[in-house]
C-alpha cells in the first residue's frame, strides 16, 4: 500500500516550469549585461552570489515545506532571532564565536520543532501558526538583548576569521578575495537534493504533499515525517542566520519580517506547486539566482530596491498564473472522456 502511494508521488523531472526559469534567468543576466552599467564583471558576480546566501538557505528549507502543501512565514524572523540570540550569547555572556553558531542553529531548529508541533500535532493551519512563531520570534529576540543590536565579528578583530570562513576570503590570502558562502551553499544545495530525492524523507515529503490523506493510509506515519519537515526548515533558517550575520555584521531586534517572501518567491519561481506534490531543488536555486540577478542588473541601470520589489512581483505572479496552467492541464488530462 504505501509503495502505492509514493509511486504516484513520483519526483517531477526538469520540466517545462524549470526550462522557463533558467530561460528567464539567461535572459535577465543577457540583458543587463547589455544595458547596465559594468554589469559583466566579477565584482557583479561576487555581489550576486552575495545577495544569494540567505536566501538561498532559507529557500532550501522552505522548498521542503512547501512541497507538503504547507508554508512557513517565520523564516525571517527565525533568522534573524537565531542571530540575535548568538550574538547576544557571543557579545553578552562572552562565548566563543563557534559555540555562539552553534547556538543559532539550535535556536533555529527550536523555532522548526514549534512550528511542526503545532501543524502536525495540534493540526493548526501553517499559515495561522507560522504567522504565530513569527511574531513570538519578534519579540523573543529583543526581550532576549533587550532591544539591543547585536554585532558579530568583522575583519581586522580577533575572531575575524569568521568572515573569511563564511563570506569571502582575504583579499591578501593566496586566491584573493572568493566569495566562500557560495561553497556552503553548493554542499548544502547537494545535502538537501540527495535528502530530497534520494531517501525515504524525501519520498515522504512528496507523497504528503500529493495526497496526505492517502499516505496515512497507506502506514506512513505524516504527523511524524511533517514535524521533521518544519524542523528542517527551522535548521536552514539558523544556516541563513549565520551567513546573513557574516554579510552584514549587524544584527537589530524586530527586524526580519519579509525576508521570507524573498525565499518563498525564489521557491515558487523555481516550479515547486504551491498546491504541494511538487517541486525540486534545482528549480530553487534557478529561482533564488533570478531574483538575485535583478537585483544586481536593475542596480546597475541605476534603478533603486522598490524596482527589484515591482519586478520580483511580477515574476512571481507569472510563475503562479504558469503553476495553476499546469495544475488545470493535469486535471484535463485525468478526465475520462
Amino acid at each position: 500500500m504505501e509503495n502505492t502511494t509514493l509511486n504516484k508521488a513520483k519526483k517531477p523531472s526538469f520540466g517545462l516550469h524549470k526550462l522557463l526559469a533558467l530561460s528567464v534567468l539567461v535572459i535577465l543576466y543577457v540583458f543587463f549585461s547589455i544595458f547596465g552599467n559594468n554589469f559583466l564583471s566579477w565584482d557583479t558576480l561576487i555581489n550576486i552570489l552575495n545577495a544569494s546566501y540567505y536566501i538561498g538557505f532559507m529557500a532550501i528549507g522552505v522548498t521542503f515545506v512547501i512541497i507538503t502543501g504547507g508554508i512557513d512565514l517565520s523564516l525571517g524572523t527565525t533568522l534573524m532571532t537565531s542571530a540575535l540570540i548568538g550574538g547576544a550569547a557571543y557579545n553578552m555572556l562572552g562565548w566563543s564565536i563557534a559555540a555562539s553558531l552553534v547556538l543559532t542553529i539550535l535556536t533555529a531548529t527550536a523555532f522548526g520543532i514549534l512550528n511542526g508541533v503545532m501543524v502536525a500535532y495540534l493540526k493548526l493551519p501553517p499559515f495561522i501558526a507560522t504567522l504565530g512563531s513569527q511574531m513570538v520570534g519578534m519579540g523573543f529576540g529583543a526581550i532576549v538583548t533587550k532591544v539591543m543590536t547585536m554585532r558579530y565579528p568583522t575583519v581586522g578583530t580577533e575572531d575575524a576569521w569568521f568572515k573569511y570562513v563564511f563570506y569571502m576570503t582575504d583579499p591578501n590570502s593566496p586566491i584573493g578575495r572568493f566569495p566562500v558562502g557560495a561553497l556552503w551553499l553548493l554542499a548544502a544545495f547537494l545535502v538537501a537534493s540527495v535528502l530530497l530525492n534520494q531517501t525515504r524523507f524525501g519520498r515522504y515529503t512528496y507523497a504528503i504533499g500529493s495526497n496526505r490523506e492517502a499516505a496515512r493510509l497507506s502506514g506512513i506515519k505524516t504527523r511524524r515525517w511533517l514535524a521533521l519537515i518544519y524542523t528542517l526548515c527551522g535548521f536552514f533558517s539558523g544556516l541563513a542566520g549565520i551567513f546573513f550575520a557574516a554579510a552584514y555584521t549587524t544584527i537589530i531586534p524586530g527586524t526580519g519580517n519579509g525576508l521570507e517572501l524573498l525565499a518563498i518567491a525564489g521557491v515558487v519561481i523555481g516550479g515547486t506547486s504551491m498546491s504541494g506534490g511538487v517541486g525540486s531543488l534545482t528549480g530553487t536555486m534557478i529561482g533564488v539566482f533570478v531574483m538575485s540577478v535583478l537585483k544586481q542588473g536593475l542596480m546597475s541601470m541605476g534603478l533603486q530596491g522598490h524596482w527589484q520589489t515591482f519586478f520580483t512581483g511580477i515574476v512571481v505572479i507569472g510563475a503562479v498564473l504558469l503553476d495553476n496552467y499546469r495544475i488545470a492541464a493535469a486535471n484535463r488530462v485525468k478526465k475520462p472522456t
